[in-house]
């Protein structure tokens, strides 16, 4: 417990992605990161995406320092204008990166509290002098601390998925309904899955890469399994900016997702209800009605898929001070860069450290988890992030702070505030930068996106 600051470990929360690129630049500036993951495996969480195509190509998901590590292995990067399925991203990148790291990183070994040493949040007594104590659960069951010198948590938030409820709460009859609610991208591939969908009629709740990637699933499917169909629940009207940037996103993956949801309604595979905020599940029979909180009432549907967003979990970090924005739970200068209500065209601009920090000095929260509540992170984005963090904890403060990054745009404009309304999202109304996308056909076989990658 008393062992000094400069031999101690970097605590890493997750070995995804992002947790694995700070480990490889924490390990490039000479310092001790230790990840710790609950799964059995790299990437776990990307894992269960397994499925599901990156509309981000192989050059834009792997990390500059952890090819570093990996290129004496003999490892080989995949072509790098390929687009990588998040199975391949787990197989051919994370889990040989997480080989090298070797012991550095640590499976079955789930984060359940980070503090400071003999200090809950309350107490300002020579807090910063106190190291960083991190409570482990591991899967055997039993218990463990470690301490830290610094704490990243790249632990994501593919965990806890938004609800069906217009108001950030599951709806009524959510829960005892849950039997035929997923609130993942179904992998039709999979028979049983496939089964589950095919002929029925399957409500699709949200409107981001997730549900365009569900639309065009359910389209393909529709094509061999008469009677499959899709309701594509929207909380605001469609307007310019509902179906993505289309062919304006410098990722043009990306741009074809919302290409293939407007393809799917138009072609009849899916009907949109715009302005449905749901307040309440019904059954009826062996299937289910969706209530309004207008009173509106949908048909009866066999399914739900709710790709409504995810939020963090902060649990396990309560005993910490973090500077959080009230409605996005992203740190206080990151939020305003990322904020759908207002974020308009054009992409959120590198960030690092100085966005990343918090009142708690040495704790930062990366990745997905950076974002919040707050849609359309990228890979590329959280591996900055981490370059930058592990040069601040090496003391390279002018490393720190120098961006060394270009994110594509998404030619998406208008911020969720502005189209809340159905009545104010004409058809057309693209905000006045970006044109409404054509009509384009996109199979089972298009690059799709989970997370935001």
């Amino acid at each position: 417990m008393n062992a000094p600051t400069e031999a101690l470990p970097t605590v890493v929360i997750g070995a995804g992605p992002i947790g694995l690129a700070a480990a490889a630049h924490l390990a490039e500036h000479g310092l001790e990161p230790l990840v710790l993951e609950a799964g059995d495996s790299a990437g776990s969480a990307v894992r269960e995406w397994s499925h599901v195509r990156l509309f981000s190509t192989w050059a834009e998901v792997v990390d500059p320092a952890a090819e570093k590590l990996l290129a004496p292995t003999g490892w080989v990067k995949p072509d790098g204008d390929a687009y990588p399925t998040g199975g391949d991203w787990a197989d051919q990148y994370l889990q040989p990166l997480a080989d090298v790291l070797g012991d550095k990183v640590r499976f079955g070994a789930r984060v359940t509290g980070v503090s400071r040493l003999g200090r809950d949040r309350v107490v300002d007594a020579d807090r910063e002098q106190q190291h960083f104590t991190v409570h482990i659960l591991n899967a055997d069951g039993t218990e463990e601390r470690t301490t830290a010198r610094a704490v990243i948590d790249a632990s994501g938030t593919w965990s806890t998925p938004g609800p069906i409820g217009g108001d950030g709460l599951p709806a009524l009859g959510e829960r005892t309904a849950s039997d035929r609610i997923s609130y993942r991208v179904p992998d039709l591939k999979d028979l049983a899955v496939k089964a589950r969908y095919a002929g029925k009629r399957t409500a699709v709740v949200g409107s981001g890469a997730s549900a365009f990637t569900a639309l065009a699933y359910l389209a393909d499917l529709a094509k061999d399994a008469p009677g499959t169909h899709a309701v594509w629940i929207l909380r605001r009207g469609i307007g310019g900016s509902t179906f993505g940037g289309g062919e304006a996103d410098q990722l043009p993956a990306r741009g074809a997702l919302g290409l293939a949801a407007k393809a799917a309604v138009d072609n009849g595979h899916a009907d949109a209800v715009t302005g449905f905020r749901t307040t309440a599940i019904e059954k009826s029979g062996e299937q289910l009605v969706l209530i309004a909180e207008d009173g509106r009432r949908l048909d009866p549907v066999d399914e739900v898929i709710v790709l409504t967003g995810f939020r963090p979990d902060l649990s396990f970090v309560s005993e910490l001070r973090l500077g959080l924005d009230e409605r996005l739970q992203a740190p206080i200068d990151l939020a305003p860069l990322i904020d759908p209500n207002v974020h308009s065209c054009g992409t959120v601009y590198p960030h690092g450290v100085r966005e990343l920090s918090h009142p708690e000095k040495d704790v930062y929260l990366v990745g997905m988890k950076s974002y919040g509540r707050a849609p359309t992170f990228l890979a590329m984005t959280g591996y900055e992030q981490v370059r930058s963090i592990a040069a601040a904890l090496a003391g390279d403060q002018e490393a720190a702070e120098r961006v060394e990054l270009t994110l594509p745009e998404t030619g998406v404009c208008g911020g969720a505030g502005l189209f809340d309304e159905p009545e104010t999202a004409q058809a057309g109304d693209g905000g006045g930068c970006c044109a409404a996308p054509r009509t384009l056909q996109i199979g089972v076989g298009a690059p799709a996106a989970s997370g935001g990658c």
